[in-house]
């Protein structure tokens, strides 16, 4: 069963990895956190894309929300997340060439285990992609989800980074 608007969030951890070796640039020192911790007291947009450089992903779902990070941050948000059934490493790397430092933090569900406890993973294995999450976005207040917008196959509106400006501004 997916999570809903109402709802707890479930308690997991998610990845990210903010260093990177000054000899050889790769990312290092990925950290583990706990995320009803991160998300306690403050207001979290978490949005979640299939694959860290896939076309959809890195042509728009990423940089929508770089681009629009200071407005998102303005209209309440306190961080933004972008998560992803991807390694801390790829994660690093995917953020470090969209230029997020400050706006977005790339966190990493590198065996799918958040995308199942939220209810929002997805068996991509035909394409070769294996388990993902579906493409989505969520507004989290103090650990609930204020709202929530799903993608089905090939839809691209109720995540993208200008309807989450519009649901925060409500």
């Amino acid at each position: 069963m997916a999570i809903e608007t109402g709802q707890s969030i479930p308690a997991g951890k998610l990845t990210e990895c903010v260093e990177f070796d000054p000899h050889n640039g790769c990312p290092m020192n990925p950290q583990p956190l706990d995320v009803q911790e991160m998300a306690n007291g403050k207001t979290i947009v978490l949005f979640a894309v299939p694959g860290a450089f896939t076309p959809l992903c890195s042509a728009q779902h990423l940089p929508g929300f770089v681009a629009l990070a200071d407005e998102i941050k303005a209209a309440g948000a306190d961080e933004i997340w972008c998560m992803s059934v991807n390694d801390a490493f790829v994660m690093a790397a995917w953020g470090r060439e969209n230029q997020v430092t400050g706006k977005v933090r790339m966190m990493a569900d590198g065996s799918a285990e958040y995308a199942k406890a939220l209810g929002l993973d997805r068996d991509l294995t035909g394409g070769g992609m294996g388990i993902r999450a579906y493409r989505f976005a969520m507004i989290i207040d103090n650990g609930v989800v204020r709202y929530i917008g799903v993608e089905g196959s090939g839809e691209f509106g109720k995540s993208k980074a200008e309807t989450i400006l519009e649901q925060l501004k409500k």
